[in-house]
């Protein structure tokens, strides 16, 4: 039995090779940025403003918002010359490698302009990165003992490695401590449902990423279709907290600190509920029995831009 553990061991160890952590931005960005992009300066002459793009990511008609700032590096153009139209102006990350993703645009700029460069800070990536979903166990036997049990280990192992690797750099950059978060999280927990109950989405905003918004907005549009309003409340202290997933997205593989964490977060609390109709009548719910819930959302937080916080951006449904 010794010696067919080691030959197991041994085996697994030959099938464990080196991983990449993180993705960088062409490999999980990529695919959020079209061939056919359009950026919109408001204010072309001041040198500094802020622009919409439009994409639509491969077959998920995606539409984001990033914040663009660019200048005008030198207007080197002589008297009289007619203003020319620039075209294929690329979009330039600010030391980020935006390989396999093209960003073209064409502007009018003033007379002679010679050069136009554009930087882009990337308020979100817009989606989640391995988003979270139970693995089947499987037997002792079988995980050490048989070769879809070896790779299964290795790529559990991986999974752990990529978590634990997001959480030293969020600790390195920010000095992250769980007891902390958990606290905040529990907070933006309440605070969020609160204001979807509440109907009020100028708060909201502050709250979550911009594509979450426009999901939760939604939501609350469907729902006050059917009811006129609702209540909702949340008993302290929940049940459970936990962090399911930890993840790391980088814009720069060269520069690690230019990156976005992700926090994938299941709560187990006890809420309570109850919807009326236009008349003020109960329509579903009761509000007085409370109900067992598990949510699972995914927080979101940028290492580079100063004074970022933690925002929702997205929740995963089992």
């Amino acid at each position: 039995m010794a010696l067919l553990r080691s030959l197991g061991i041994r085996r697994l160890h030959r099938l464990v090779q080196p991983v990449d952590l993180i993705p960088s931005i062409s490999q999980s960005f990529q695919y959020c940025m079209s061939e056919g992009s359009e950026v919109l300066p408001y204010n072309s002459c001041s040198g500094s403003g802020y622009s919409w793009i439009k994409h639509s990511a491969h077959g998920f008609g995606y539409r984001g918002m990033v914040t663009c700032s660019y200048r005008i590096s030198g207007i080197l153009g002589e008297p009289g010359r007619d203003e020319s139209v620039v075209t294929s102006l690329k979009v330039l990350e600010s030391g980020s490698n935006l390989s396999g993703a093209r960003l073209m645009s064409t502007m009018k700029v003033p007379t002679g302009a010679r050069q136009v460069s554009l930087k882009v800070t990337m308020l979100s990536p817009g989606f989640v990165y391995e988003p979270y979903a139970p693995r089947e166990p499987i037997p002792f036997w079988r995980r050490w003992f048989t070769p879809s049990g070896w790779r299964r280990t290795k790529e559990d192992l991986i999974l752990e490695m990529k978590s634990a690797y997001a959480i030293s750099r969020l600790r390195k950059v920010t000095g992250y401590a769980k007891k902390i978060f958990y606290e905040h999280a529990i907070k933006l927990y309440k605070q969020i449902n609160t204001m979807m109950a509440n109907g009020d989405t100028s708060s909201l905003r502050k709250l979550v990423t911009e594509k979450m918004y426009s999901t939760l907005k939604n939501e609350i549009k469907r729902r006050e279709s059917m009811w006129s309003a609702v209540h909702w409340e949340l008993i302290e202290p929940i049940v459970s907290i936990r962090t399911l997933r930890a993840r790391m997205i980088a814009l720069d593989k060269n520069d690690l600190d230019k990156s976005f964490v992700q926090l994938t977060i299941e709560f187990t609390s006890k809420q309570r509920f109850e919807a009326y109709d236009s008349k003020g009548g109960v329509a579903s719910g009761d509000k007085t029995n409370e109900v067992l819930v598990r949510d699972i959302w995914v927080f979101e937080r940028s290492l580079f831009h100063p004074g970022a916080e933690w925002r929702l951006c997205a929740r995963i449904s089992l």
